[in-house]
């Protein structure tokens, strides 16, 4: 059930938000030299690696590290970048790989290529074979305020408690926790 309400809710939110996509695009292009997308290679369910899409936030020159991991990351971003962040606006492309399946509405983030440490605590508590999500548990719940370790344990949470209602009501939250641009550090 969940991964038909995934390509349900993928297909007509990329269908509805095409022109709002193209604009922020256009913007991202717009700002600063480079593409308008920045494909970084995540680790998925299971550590499978794939390929996720996002807004371009930052220079093309900018490492592909976690950003809290970044010296002077605030340096690093486009004209556009805060906003785009601060809206969850550079999100929006993941709704593609939401589509094709390696990744779900709600899950845990998926890991960056280089976050060992990551992987090792999720596959140590479970969580590591649930498909990454665009929101989570641990998103609305802290977000970039929160700990390795803290995010990590809400995701072996969500894991224990994932039903549709749970789901249904991460969704609703993150709605919520976005448009008061809550625990957005960068």
């Amino acid at each position: 059930m969940k991964r038909i309400l995934d390509i349900a809710v993928s297909a007509a939110a990329l269908l509805v938000l095409a022109p709002v996509m193209l604009v922020v695009a256009l913007v991202v292009r717009l700002d600063s030299k480079g593409p308008a997308l920045f494909w970084s290679q995540r680790f998925g369910r299971d550590g499978k690696l794939f390929w996720m899409p996002k807004f371009r936030t930052m220079r093309t020159d900018a490492p592909q590290l976690p950003t809290h991991l970044l010296p002077n990351s605030v340096d690093l971003l486009t004209r556009s970048g805060p906003f785009l962040r601060k809206s969850s606006l550079d999100e929006l492309p993941q709704l593609w790989s939401v589509l094709v399946g390696h990744m779900s509405l709600v899950g845990p983030r998926p890991a960056l290529f280089n976050q060992g440490d990551l992987i090792e605590m999720r596959s140590k508590n479970g969580s590591s074979v649930l498909l990454p999500g665009i929101t989570g548990w641990a998103q609305i719940n802290g977000r970039d305020a929160l700990t390795l370790s803290q995010k990590v344990a809400l995701d072996a949470e969500y894991s224990r408690r994932q039903s549709m209602v749970f789901d249904m009501r991460i969704l609703i939250l993150t709605v919520v926790k976005v448009f008061r641009a809550e625990s957005i550090t960068h």
